[in-house]
C-alpha cells in the first residue's frame, strides 16, 4: 500500500488553552486532545484532516488559520455563528503538569456536519469526553461505521478526566461501544484508576478491554508503557525527558507519533494482531519521541520541522 495515499482523520473539540505558571499567564495556544494530535500529524508531513467545529469569533478564526498553517485540512471543520469558542485555563506545576479549569458548552453534533471519505489504510483518531458523550454520538457512530466498513485503523484514546467521574455510569455504554469498534485502545494509568480503581495494565486488559478490542496500550507518564495483545505482552520504559516545559500535549503527541509511525512503517489493520516485538518497539519509540518533543515547549504539539530520530529501522 502506498503510504502517501494514506491519511489520518481526527475528530474532537477545539479549545484555547491559556497556560499559567506561578499564577501568571505565560502562553495561549489552540488545543483540544485530538486537535493537538492532528496538529502534530500535520507538522510531521502526514496527510490529515480534522472534523469539528468552533465559534465564529476571533478565537475560532485563529484556530482555523492555525490548522491551515500546519498542514491540516479544514474541509470538514465548521465555524458556527451561534457557538462560542471554548477556553481552558491550565495551571502548570514545577514538573510541567497541569490542573485545568474549563469554560465551554456541552459538545453536540452540528446538523450540517459531513464525514470525509475514508479508505483502507486510513486511520481514524478519536477519544476523550467528546467521543462518549450523548451530544456527539451521532457523529462518532457514523465515523466508526464508515471506518470499519472500509477497513481503516481506528485508534481510541480514552483520556478520561476526573471531572467526568460522576458521569462514568452513564458514559460506560458509549465507551464499551467505542472499545468494540476500535482497532487500538490507548489510555493512561490515571484514566483507568479513575474508571476501574486500578493501574494494573494486565488486569485492565483482561477484565475490561480484551473482550471488546484486541490491542491495548497503557501509558503512565514517565513510567512504563504496557502493550497487551491476545498472544503477547510487552513492557517499554518511557525515555527520560530533559527540560520539560509543559506536559499538556504529551499524550496527544504520543498518539500522533504512533499513528504517523503506522503509516511510515506500512502497517495496516489486518497486520496489527501479528506485529513483532521489534515492530512494537519501533512504534512506541517514535510515539515517545513525539511526546518528548512536545514537552519541551509551551505548545501542545511537536515543534515545526521536528522529525523523529532515524534509527535505521523505518523509512
Amino acid at each position: 500500500m502506498n503510504c502517501k495515499l494514506r491519511k489520518v482523520v481526527g475528530v474532537g473539540e477545539t479549545i484555547l488553552d491559556i497556560l499559567f505558571k506561578n499564577n501568571q499567564p505565560v502562553a495561549a495556544v489552540p488545543g483540544g486532545s485530538c486537535f493537538n494530535s492532528i496538529i502534530s500529524v500535520g507538522r510531521a508531513g502526514v496527510p490529515c484532516t480534522f472534523i469539528g467545529y468552533t465559534g465564529a469569533d476571533v478565537v475560532g478564526q485563529q484556530t482555523v488559520d492555525f490548522m491551515n498553517k500546519n498542514g491540516v485540512s479544514t474541509e470538514y471543520f465548521l465555524v458556527k455563528k451561534e457557538e462560542k469558542s471554548a477556553v481552558s485555563l491550565a495551571f502548570l506545576n514545577e514538573d510541567g503538569d497541569a490542573n485545568y479549569a474549563f469554560y465551554k458548552q456541552p459538545p453536540f453534533t452540528p446538523a450540517e456536519w459531513k464525514a470525509p471519505s475514508l479508505s483502507t489504510g486510513d486511520i481514524l483518531l478519536y477519544g476523550s469526553y467528546f467521543a462518549a458523550c450523548k451530544g456527539t454520538r451521532p457523529m462518532i457512530t457514523k465515523l466508526l461505521e464508515e471506518a470499519n466498513k472500509v477497513g481503516a485503523i481506528v485508534y481510541y484514546d480514552l483520556n478520561f478526566r476526573r471531572g467526568h467521574a460522576h458521569e462514568l455510569e452513564a458514559l460506560t455504554p458509549s465507551i464499551l461501544s467505542n472499545f468494540s469498534q476500535s482497532s487500538i485502545v490507548r489510555g493512561s494509568a490515571d484514566d483507568f484508576e479513575i474508571m476501574y480503581g486500578t493501574r494494573d495494565a494486565s488486569l485492565i486488559y483482561q477484565q475490561h478491554i480484551k473482550a471488546h478490542c484486541p490491542i491495548f496500550i497503557c501509558t503512565a507518564g514517565a513510567g512504563k508503557i504496557e502493550v497487551r495483545t491476545p498472544e503477547k505482552s510487552y513492557t517499554f520504559q518511557a525515555p527520560r525527558i530533559d527540560n520539560v516545559v509543559s506536559t499538556v500535549g504529551a499524550g496527544d503527541s504520543f498518539n500522533a507519533g504512533f499513528t504517523c509511525a503506522l503509516i511510515w512503517m506500512g502497517i495496516t489493520k489486518e497486520m496489527l494482531p501479528c506485529l513483532t516485538e521489534e515492530q512494537w518497539n519501533k512504534l512506541i519509540d517514535i510515539a515517545c519521541q513525539f511526546a518528548g518533543n512536545a514537552c519541551q515547549s509551551k505548545e501542545n504539539y511537536i515543534s515545526p520541522g521536528f522529525h523523529p530520530e532515524e534509527r535505521g529501522y523505518w523509512l
